[in-house]
């Protein structure tokens, strides 16, 4: 790209088409003068060839950069390396052809002409004449570079004879290196004899620094002179700013002058007025307000001596009336900052002495002695008191009385134990002081009847609480009913109240507001009005404000009205009278949620007594004294707690599950010390298994005849006569034979305990069944690790595990699966629908128990395999026939029906041995094909059939496979 460096940005033309020509010629090319290295030598005498190149603070500051370029558009249009100006700058892309291709005008532009631009040309011409008369005063930009250019030449010139290295940033005769390289001491250092030659050389490097200093000064000397104009003209700039400020400055003086007269003149007068008539108006507020205070100081007398007679709802209604006028009207009273504090410290006191006395009643009420009847205690004080505590806002009382009914609940257990240990003369109180001691030295029937009592006494506890607490929640929905109807009277009130005249209804709302009446009439009615309002509370101090959304009710004419002119009696489910008056300020939402917490109270009590006998069982529990019970007194002990639970059900409606889990607690305890005993038995058992063949028990032969018809149940015991039956080889179950080894035998005995321990305790069904899956895959991954992982070499000391443990593992494991299904229908029938989910463990552990069998299988299988790679590896084919390697196939062949034969039903072993037959045609195919035999009829071909026939006559002598078929076509390649 060309580039101009003296073409104007504007150009300049005197006819009227200047702004739209472009400028046909580029001026002249600056070429960048390359400076010389530049550096100082190395020896004194200064070697122009051991110069090298470095920046220069000096020269660099005046070389030419793209900053110092003007480039207008034609000058960026014109590519120099063309051998002719094209047209259009993208020709030099995209060739020759892109200027020839016309471009569609876009319908959305309009066709601009000269004519559009007349505006602006008449409004730049005088600008540009400014213009050009200011340039014929300053120095212009452009001569101003001219001038620069025209001394760089030659101030670079001399420039470049200074070294570079003075030009520096970092230039420090300190650093050594810089040092040395200014002044090269080693030429000065030499022998004697050069004495001439050396000060010749130190007075040329003199010479050349002075020559260097002069090069520098004038260069300084000739930059300040080109800039000398420049800075005089600033100087003079900042006269003329300082001027400028002066005269602006004495403007603002005048013009505050003028507008601190206009203030005296025209508003001072006017704002005195305003402030005068504000002044009026506060004193008389302040009047009314002294007024109201003195009416407000006499409040604590007055609440004293309401307190004094009990009067507690009186006492509140004045303390809020006046906390409401505190807030609103005295707000921010110096003399009443203490006031409101003491108000609610009165209001506290008034809570307390209300809550003391509920928690007196709650005491007397759940401490009277349980042999009375359940007859409710002092009604209409009972009613009395929730009445006051609903006026009071305080909906916790209820949680005194919880926390009355946890104390009784300990005291019922407590004198019931006292009472029970008084009467047993084989425990001495004065040595076994502690209760829990002397509860614990009980014996099982002893024991029985004291939580019996317990039982019997907390069930006429919880109909005593449900009385009390019934009555409080009909209190509770008598003072709910009565909002509603409220509401329902406001509804129609408001109704009615919309067909009045405008007046009518401002007039009422004045009237409601009270102090706020002045705001409506004049100046001189506001005294009487304040103090009539004044009067009207220091005449009713019982009395409390309507509230504002009951502005529309007609009988709501002053502040004074008293709460006690609207009430309603209602009756108690109990007969008792009571009256409930309008200004009970409680929500319905409130009001529910309160009759709920009484309810859930009344659940809380169930609970509590739950609570207490489990804690009492516990104690009992601490030696192991309910995991020692036999089976009937186990029952007897359930069947005691099934009845308290469902009579508690009863009384308070809703289920408690804390004595329930206690029961299901020491259920659990039993079972895992059943379950824990049992798998001990099997892991010492499997551990001292040595994988033989048992001879079974006439005892075990009966406890599998009684599993019949999918129903478990254990033998009876059988006359000694009976045991004199010999052992039998065989485990016979439905007419099958079982070989089997010891500890599979107590295994099923032992699993037969479990179904027979869910029988006689049906609440532990699950637990058991999750406990009996646990032992059933315990004993499945447990001989996997000994026979299959040959643990059993390390455990019992077994040489090796031979395929004799393996199908007897094998047929034991199919012993168990035979009798899951048998325990899955005892479980489901003994479950919930909701629990048969805990039914797919069974499934599960099929599924791991036919997969343990066929990994069995499959080392069996294995094993042959092995044997087969070996052997049929080495066959070559030759004679004679049968080749060695046939005769030890079929050798093997027979020790592995002689194994298994006796062990595995007839066809598990016609199975197992068409799968090894598979892998020694697998075998015997593969290394046919390493020897290139061919079922062609040849010779090799006759030979490799005797042995397959002296292979397949072996195997199906084989007691119970003589009419496998072995299929042994297949060994061949099929021809394609």
């Amino acid at each position: 790209m060309a580039s101009s460096h003296n073409s104007s940005p504007v150009p300049q033309s005197n006819s009227s088409d200047a702004f739209f020509k472009k400028e046909m010629d580029a001026t002249k090319r600056f070429r960048p003068v390359q400076s010389l290295p530049d550096v100082c030598p190395k020896e004194p005498t200064g070697n122009p060839n051991n110069l090298h190149d470095s920046p220069s603070l000096v020269v660099d500051q005046q070389r030419w950069t793209i900053y110092h370029s003007k480039v207008n558009l034609p000058a960026a249009l014109n590519d120099p390396r063309l051998a002719k100006r094209e047209s259009d700058f993208f020709t030099k892309t995209w060739g020759v052809d892109f200027v020839d291709t016309e471009v569609t005008p876009s319908f959305y532009l309009p066709q601009i002409t000269k004519e559009h631009f007349a505006s602006y040309q008449q409004e730049i011409t005088p600008r540009e004449k400014v213009h050009e008369r200011c340039k014929n005063i300053c120095t212009s930009k452009d001569t101003f570079d001219r001038t620069l250019l025209h001394t760089h030449d030659k101030s670079r010139t001399d420039l470049e004879q200074v070294p570079k290295i003075f030009m520096k940033p970092d230039f420090a005769l300190e650093d050594s290196l810089t040092f040395n390289a200014v002044l090269p001491w080693s030429h000065f250092s030499t022998a004697g004899g050069k004495g001439n030659r050396d000060a010749a050389s130190s007075k040329l490097l003199q010479e050349k620094l002075s020559h260097y200093l002069d090069i520098v000064e004038v260069n300084i000397a000739h930059q300040i002179s080109l800039r000398s104009e420049a800075f005089f003209h600033a100087m003079t700039s900042q006269h003329e700013l300082q001027d400028y400020l002066r005269k602006t400055s004495q403007a603002v003086k005048l013009l505050r002058e003028k507008i601190s007269k206009i203030d005296k003149v025209m508003c001072e007068g006017s704002l005195r007025v305003l402030r005068l008539s504000l002044t009026r108006n506060n004193c008389i507020k302040a009047y009314n307000k002294l007024k109201l205070m003195a009416t407000v100081h006499q409040t604590q007398p007055t609440v004293q001596l309401l307190l004094s007679t009990s009067e507690f709802v009186g006492a509140l209604d004045l303390i809020a009336t006046t906390q409401e006028v505190l807030q609103q009207e005295l707000q921010g009273i110096h003399s009443f900052r203490h006031l409101g504090s003491q108000l609610c410290e009165l209001e506290k006191l008034i809570d307390k002495m209300m809550i003391a006395e509920f928690s007196t009643y709650a005491r007397n009420d759940l401490n009277r002695p349980l042999e009375d009847d359940c007859q409710i205690l002092e009604e209409e004080r009972l009613v009395s008191l929730v009445f006051g505590l609903l006026k009071q806002r305080k909906l916790n009382f209820y949680e005194i009385y919880g926390d009355e009914m946890i104390s009784t609940a300990k005291n019922i257990i407590k004198q019931c134990v006292v009472n029970t240990v008084s009467q047993i003369e084989e425990i001495d109180t004065e040595v076994v002081v502690k209760l829990a001691d002397q509860m614990r030295m009980m014996n099982f029937p002893q024991w029985f009847d004291l939580l019996k009592d317990i039982f019997s006494k907390f069930t006429i506890f919880l109909k005593r609480i449900k009385a009390t607490l019934n009555t409080i929640r009909s209190v509770v929905f008598l003072v709910l009913d009565k909002n509603q109807k409220n509401r329902d009277l406001e509804d129609t009130l408001q109704k009615n109240s919309a067909k009045e005249s405008t007046v009518d209804t401002e007039v009422a709302y004045l009237t409601h507001e009270g102090m706020f009446i002045s705001d409506a009439f004049g100046d001189g009615e506001l005294p009487a009005g304040g103090g009539d309002t004044a009067s009207q509370r220091n005449t009713s101090p019982n009395s409390e404000p309507c509230s504002s959304d009951s502005v529309s009710e007609p009988e709501c004419t002053t502040d004074s009205s008293s709460s006690k002119e609207h009430t309603s009696s209602s009756v108690t489910p109990g007969g008792v009278e009571m009256m409930i008056s309008d200004d009970m300020k409680l929500t319905d939402l409130e009001l529910i949620r309160l009759a709920n917490n009484i309810q859930e109270l009344l659940y809380n009590a169930s609970d509590i007594c739950h609570d207490r006998s489990v804690k009492f069982l516990m104690a009992r529990a601490k030696d192991g004294f309910l995991e020692k019970l036999n089976s009937n007194e186990f029952v007897t002990l359930s069947r005691l707690m099934e009845g308290f639970i469902l009579d508690t059900e009863q009384i308070c409606g809703r289920k408690s599950m804390s004595l329930r889990g206690a029961l299901q607690s020491q259920a659990n305890r039993f079972v895992n010390r059943f379950h824990e005993e049992r798998k001990t038995k099997l892991s010492l058992l499997l551990d001292n298994e040595r994988w033989k063949q048992a001879e079974v028990p006439a005892e075990f032969q009966d406890l599998v005849d009684s599993v019949s018809d999918g129903r478990i149940s254990l033998p009876e015991k059988k006359p000694a006569a009976t045991e004199e039956r010999k052992p039998a080889e065989f485990l016979i179950v439905e007419g099958q034979k079982y070989a089997t080894v010891g500890t599979v035998l107590l295994l099923i005995r032992i699993i037969l305990e479990y179904c027979q321990c869910v029988d006689n305790i049906p609440s532990i069904t699950t637990d058991m069944l999750t406990r009996l899956s646990d032992l059933l895959k315990y004993f499945n991954s447990r001989s996997c690790q000994l026979v299959l992982g040959a643990g059993a070499l390390q455990v019992v000391g077994l040489k090796t595990i031979t395929t004799k443990n393996l199908a007897l593992s094998s047929r034991c494991l199919q012993l168990i699966v035979h009798y899951l299904p048998i325990i899955r229908t005892h479980f489901e029938a003994r479950l919930q629908p909701k629990q048969f989910s805990m039914l797919r463990h069974f499934d599960h552990i099929t599924k791991d128990y036919h997969d343990h069998i066929a990994e069995i299988s499959a080392k069996l299988v294995a094993i042959m395999d092995s044997l087969f790679d070996k052997l049929l590896s080495k066959y070559e084919v030759k004679a004679p026939v049968p080749s060695t390697c046939f005769r030890n196939i079929c050798k093997q062949m027979a020790k592995m029906h002689e194994a298994i034969y006796d062990l595995l039903p007839e066809e598990q072993t016609q199975m197992l041995f068409l799968r090894i037959n598979a892998s020694y045609k697998l075998h015997l195919k593969r290394q046919l094909a390493h020897l290139n035999v061919v079922n062609d009829g040849g010779p090799l071909n006759g030979l490799v059939t005797s042995d397959v026939a002296f292979y397949t006559g072996n195997l199906q002598a084989l007691k119970g496979l003589n009419n496998l078929d072995l299929n042994m076509a297949e060994i061949w390649e099929q021809k394609r």
